[in-house]
């Protein structure tokens, strides 16, 4: 047997090559386990160059505030988005996939929490989308507002001049979003899955 041709034993794993599919999604846990923890705004960082899928069957917060900017990549790369931002967001699940490329194919990252674990929550989420689709109802709402007047969620502003929003109590349901970012402080995520899979199943 050639060096080129060995083969794994059955039922072994060849880790060098799990090594290369791992890493980066390690990497990217741990940069948003980093940000969960600070309780950072999504403009805060550089995102990468890959959007991500957002699902949920339900959401409901006290407050939303949303404004449009720009985000970049560390190429300079801007990416236009809608900021949301949710204080005490409550979702009834929550599903979270992103397709990235590797040597090996493209991987699918994923992260669920919520359902019959329990709800999922959250202080400050803060979503950096490029869409949001679901069946919405607010308490009461200002469309138009100067952005940097905002302040239905605390510290969620933008700049002055800019086209803003803010609502009161709010429900969504049926939730589909592709954004950018994700940030927010004091997750629980009850019943937390990650699976990174080769040619894995996305959220939608």
């Amino acid at each position: 047997m050639s060096g080129t041709d060995r083969r794994l034993p059955e039922g072994r794993t060849g880790w060098r090559k799990t090594a290369v599919v791992a890493v980066p999604a390690l990497a990217a846990v741990a940069a948003m386990a980093t940000a969960m923890a600070q309780g950072a705004l999504a403009a805060s960082f550089a995102v990468s160059g890959t959007n991500f899928q957002v699902q949920s069957g339900k959401l409901t917060s006290k407050g939303l505030s949303s404004f449009v900017q720009t985000d970049r990549s560390v190429d300079g790369k801007g990416h236009p988005v809608s900021l949301l931002g949710i204080g005490d967001a409550r979702l009834s699940d929550i599903c979270q996939s992103a397709s990235v490329p590797t040597p090996l194919g493209n991987v699918v990252f994923k992260l669920t929490a919520g359902g019959g674990a329990g709800e999922v929550s959250a202080s400050k989420l803060v979503i950096d989308g490029e869409d949001l689709v679901g069946d919405a109802t607010f308490g009461t709402a200002q469309i138009g507002r100067d952005a940097s007047t905002l302040d239905a969620v605390p510290d969620v502003k933008g700049e002055a001049g800019r086209f803003g929003l803010q609502a009161g109590d709010i429900t969504v349901a049926g939730v589909r979003s592709h954004a950018w970012s994700a940030t927010g402080g004091n997750f629980r995520l009850p019943g937390l899955r990650l699976n990174v899979s080769l040619d894995g199943k996305k959220c939608f």
